[in-house]
């Protein structure tokens, strides 16, 4: 062998050994059936037996600690789509939650796949699992034929397979002869996370953008992407006709996740309610679309019940429901109370917690609100009453007492849910009107900028006049953007007040000898707070679209 044939070699040895010695993290990333489109930076790389591998992406969650902030409520649902998909607040939660930091939620990059699940189940359990005859061919391919059918979304199995799945991978992982396995894991604690299936809530903050859809103001947009990159974003009836294709042919949504719309829709973790969180439990909800799903119908917000216990009427029999287009993305999650240290931690906080972050929240809004608490207490004692009567005519005197000092209560109820109103319908009229005399102020400068841009076109010496008009227009723009924003809370929360006391609020600022400009600020807030009582949803961009409208050319008496 000569000197160079030796150097060759030599080479060549060092490169195994730096390539076997990296992280599992680096070394992993590469394209293959497991990870066709290797992010190394993002991904969170788990093995899985038989040299598989199953990818997980970080979703950061506003807010942190974790009991969470307002900044955690978020809104889902579509008030243009179905009829399970009405608006909702609910609270997007992490996992695992970062002290001065956000939290985060795992979920899976892609589907969950054939082959995936063959890794752990067994060829031979995929195939007793699977009610699609293409799969029994599986074993007979060889090659890239066979590699991209395993490729391919799992399907056609039950929800009791995908948690039988779910609970082996878990084993195979957290065998304690191997430790290496959990390596990669995200840890609450020392305590490391489990698979499991993603809840509603966590599916669609993801499918929707997350924390930068929030913060940018489209996070309540109908797609997180253009209409008419549909084509390139998903598998639909269309152009997929019902056949499944494999996954990371798409493109990636913006946080990096593959064929969350459409190709399979996807279980999740929580039984089907009309309302997401309230309503008759039933089966499975599943989110997301398919290869069946009509374009016009893909959307964030879209789910349907899978029928996990299907009734045959031809045969008079219950069946486990195996749908061709239904699959699923599995999750990390963590439990709540990881050790007592915890515990006793999230006990100390609870108190403050309660005391001022809990009443803003869906559940506090909920429950301990009150007024609307009071209302329904005194709602539940009346019958009561009546019955004591009826039943002990000697009592029927002190408990017509009592319900006098209710009656009492009932109308201070009411009169402070009219103050409460009007208080906040007059702050949204300050904030409107902020908004009118800033607008007003920007069309006299954006006018004073043409002119300014004329004057620099014949002298250089009037560019610093022009920058002093660019920086006045940004300085508005903030401002205005800054009074929108407690303008939209204000709006919504007079909006969550039935309409005879917005009505009331209105009419008492009406009669107060409201300016032209004022009064025109009430007629928009009249109808942004019917839009939002009817949607359930604030709309700033659309209601700043009105108040230039209304105030273009606005000149004052």
């Amino acid at each position: 062998m000569t000197i160079r044939s030796h150097l060759t070699l030599l080479v060549a040895l060092l490169a195994l050994v730096v390539f076997f010695g990296t992280t599992p993290r680096v070394c992993l990333a590469q394209a293959g059936p497991y990870n066709p489109r290797p992010d190394p930076e993002n991904d969170l790389i788990l093995p899985m037996p038989e040299d598989a591998l199953m990818v997980f992406r970080a979703v950061a969650v506003p807010g942190s600690g974790f009991w969470g902030s307002q900044e955690q409520v978020i809104q889902i649902g579509d008030a243009s789509g179905g009829i399970f998909e009405g608006l909702q607040r609910t609270q997007i939660s992490p996992s695992f939650p970062r002290e001065g930091g956000h939290g985060l939620i795992y979920l899976a990059k892609y589907e969950l796949t054939k082959g995936q699940f063959a890794a752990v189940m067994g060829l031979d359990g995929l195939l007793a699992a699977s009610g699609d005859s293409e799969d029994q061919k599986i074993p007979q391919l060889e090659g890239r034929v066979r590699q991209e059918a395993l490729m391919n979304p799992l399907a056609f199995v039950g929800y009791h397979d995908v948690l039988a799945f779910i609970q082996r991978y878990n084993q195979w992982l957290f065998d304690p002869e191997h430790p290496q396995r959990r390596a990669n894991m995200p840890q609450i604690d020392g305590v490391p996370g489990f698979f499991r299936l993603p809840t509603e809530e966590e599916w669609e903050f993801t499918a929707r953008g997350g924390l930068p859809a929030l913060e940018a103001g489209t996070f309540t947009d109908r797609l997180p992407f253009a209409q008419r990159q549909l084509n390139e974003m998903a598998w639909h009836l269309d152009n997929a006709r019902h056949q499944t294709r494999p996954i990371g042919l798409r493109q990636p949504t913006s946080l990096g996740f593959y064929d969350l719309f459409g190709n399979v829709q996807e279980m999740t973790s929580g039984l089907f309610r009309p309302e997401i969180w309230q309503g008759k439990p039933g089966g499975v909800a599943v989110r997301g679309g398919s290869v069946s799903t009509p374009p016009g119908t893909v959307r964030s917000s879209y789910r349907e019940e899978l029928d996990v216990y299907a009734w045959n009427r031809d045969q008079n029999s219950m069946e486990l429901r195996r749908s061709y287009n239904t699959g699923a993305r599995l999750a990390i999650g963590s439990n709540v109370v990881v050790n007592t240290e915890i515990r006793n931690r999230l006990e100390r906080e609870y108190e403050q917690y309660k005391a001022e972050a809990r009443r803003v929240m869906p559940v506090g809004r909920t429950l301990d609100n009150l007024v609307a608490q009071a209302a329904v207490q005194l709602g539940t004692v009346e019958p009561i009453l009546e019955q004591l009567m009826e039943q002990n005519p000697h009592l029927r005197e002190p408990l017509q007492s009592v319900q006098v000092y209710m009656d009492r209560a009932r109308e201070r109820l009411d009169q402070a849910q009219r103050e409460t109103a009007r208080s906040l319908t007059q702050d949204a009229a300050r904030n409107g009107v902020n908004i009118s005399v800033y607008l007003s102020r920007l069309e006299r400068l954006q006018q004073a900028r043409e002119r300014a841009l004329q004057l620099v076109e014949m002298s250089s010496r009037y560019q610093e006049q022009l920058a002093a008009v660019d920086n006045s227009i940004s300085e508005l723009e903030t401002n205005i953007q800054e009074q929108l924003r407690g303008y939209q809370d204000k709006v919504a929360q007079v909006g969550e007040y039935e309409e005879e006391y917005s009505k009331q609020a209105l009419q008492t600022l009406a009669e107060q000898n409201p300016s032209a400009r004022e009064q025109a600020v009430l007629e928009l807030i009249a109808g942004h707070v019917a839009e939002f009582a009817e949607n359930r949803r604030a709309e700033p961009e659309p209601w700043l679209t009105a108040y230039r409208e209304r105030f273009a050319g606005f000149a004052d008496n």
